[in-house]
């Protein structure tokens, strides 16, 4: 009888079995390890003299396996026997991949400033891991779960490094609970305001009591919000701008449109709520980011005694404010036009000292593209040109290039960059180099230069826009690792883009 039921039972197993086999190779869509890396082993070692770690920099080896990080091996260390799959960098240094926690993509609906292909392409080739998308300069903004649902499906199979996404806070939805739950359910890592006028016409600014509302729902979720700092002060800007030069051309005349105090006045309002965040708070369980400070006058001083107090309260700048000063800036040259405006030199120097020490928590890009016509180079305008500074290939080299000067380490650069950024947008698996990590890793040069000019590959739309081109900087990325695809090697990117969706749970 056992044996007869077993031939009963065999075609219903072989069927339920072919069946299996379908579902999955119809559901399965990942392409192979050897269309999404350059790379065609799933397991293998990362060999350097120059590793870094949370607690130091290590000669030894990484150990890959699945995407993930399985191991650090000092080599000094008894289980340091390593056979097969090696790839040995040397000296370059092994870094965990930066995150970017502040990038406009603009897609969908402003492809021609820049896409998730193009985007992600120049991201992996200057070290970039993860991104994090705003939620403005694409069309429409990213407000509601309708315009996330468009921005996930636009990064469909374009993205070569991970990619995550704010949502927006405006007027719109700020006093409506279940729109803005809606969107933090359907993905969005946090939300992000304007107090001031975004310049985009479906993004309208926010004031202290819709932030506070804000505050009030994302608190459940335990999520940021990131909010740019400037307030209108018209008469004093008017007065300032009136006063001296008139000339569009000169860079002056722009930052005086945009003073301090539009900063100071800003973060003043918004620490009035920030107080709210301490614990038993009534919005404990949130968090204020302060993105892309340059005024290090007023604005850092409450910074750094709302911290003091307990609030809930992290700051970035960018690497054009440590990079430039407006001194320096040529009449007519629209690229370093930008908001909050670059400051002078004494205030960079601050901005340095605010960074080393401490105060200002964390980098990010603020990769803000667009088209050439529109920085107007044939007018040199800065009042008429859009603001904006393309940087994304070039964070890492910049910030070390420029950094040097200041002694800055190879660990305050993995802190800056990928550590802290990583708990800002709630990556646990992301951010550091150590075991159960996602395989996220950046192999540069430190001491290896290059011009930034027409013979240099650059992957954004429109490289022509950028603050940097003409610079002569240090720190070439020789390899960039995402979930432990090998994505970008030496001026190649791997055949496929498979780069994943970051959405919230």
């Amino acid at each position: 009888m056992d044996f007869l039921l077993g031939w009963r039972v065999f075609p219903l197993l072989t069927l339920l079995a072919s069946f299996l086999f379908f579902f999955y190779m119809k559901t399965s869509s990942k392409p192979s390890n050897s269309e999404c890396s350059l790379l065609p082993h799933d397991r293998f070692w990362i060999l350097s003299n120059n590793i870094v770690t949370p607690t130091g920099v290590i000669s030894g080896a990484v150990e890959v396996r699945g995407g993930n990080i399985i191991s650090v091996v000092n080599k000094e260390n008894q289980q340091w026997k390593i056979k097969s799959n090696v790839v040995d960098y040397g000296d370059a240094v092994v870094m965990p991949g930066l995150i970017d926690v502040h990038a406009h993509i603009d897609e969908p609906g402003r492809t021609e400033w820049e896409g998730f292909s193009s985007g992600t392409k120049a991201a992996a080739a200057g070290g970039v891991t993860t991104l994090i998308d705003m939620p403005l300069n694409s069309y429409p903004s990213t407000v509601s779960e309708e315009t996330l649902k468009l921005k996930v499906d636009a990064a469909e199979d374009k993205i070569y490094v991970d990619v995550g996404f704010w949502g927006g806070l405006v007027p719109d939805n700020a006093f409506n609970r279940s729109a803005l739950e809606g969107l933090l359910k359907a993905g969005v890592l946090g939300l992000k305001s304007f107090m001031c006028p975004s310049g985009i016409n479906d993004f309208p600014m926010t004031n202290a009591s819709h932030i506070k509302e804000g505050l009030n729902v994302l608190a459940k979720y335990k999520r940021p919000l990131l909010v740019h700092a400037e307030v209108e002060l018209d008469s004093e800007s008017d007065s300032e701008a009136s006063d001296g030069i008139n000339d569009v051309r000169s860079y002056s005349t722009y930052l005086k449109t945009r003073p301090p105090s539009w900063e100071a006045a800003a973060i003043r309002e918004l620490l009035a709520v920030t107080k709210d965040t301490r614990t038993g708070g009534p919005s404990e369980g949130s968090h204020v980011h302060i993105v892309h400070l340059s005024d290090t006058r007023a604005s850092l001083d409450m910074i750094k005694g709302a911290k003091s107090s307990g609030d809930s309260l992290s700051v970035e700048t960018c690497p054009h404010y440590l990079a430039f000063s407006s001194e320096e800036i040529q009449d007519g040259d629209t690229r370093m036009k930008c908001s909050p405006p670059i400051r002078d030199s004494a205030n960079r120097e601050r901005l340095w000292d605010a960074l080393t020490e401490g105060h200002i928590d964390m980098l990010s890009s603020d990769h803000s593209p667009t088209v050439p016509e529109l920085k107007r180079f044939d007018e040199g305008d800065f009042l008429k040109a859009w603001g904006g500074i393309s940087s994304l290939q070039y964070v890492l080299p910049v910030t070390w290039s420029y950094g040097r000067k200041y002694g800055i380490t190879l660990n305050q650069l993995a802190s800056w960059w990928s550590e802290r950024p990583a708990k800002l947008a709630g990556q646990d698996l992301k951010g550091s180099i150590v075991s159960g990590s996602h395989a996220d890793i950046v192999v540069w040069e430190p001491d290896t230069e290059f011009e930034l000019d027409d013979n240099h590959t650059a992957y954004h739309k429109n490289p022509s826009i950028s603050a940097y081109m003409g610079k002569r900087l240090s720190g070439k990325v020789l390899a960039t690792f995402v979930r432990g695809n090998l994505v970008y090697k030496e001026g190649q990117h791997a055949p496929v883009a498979c780069g994943v969706p970051i959405l919230a749970k």
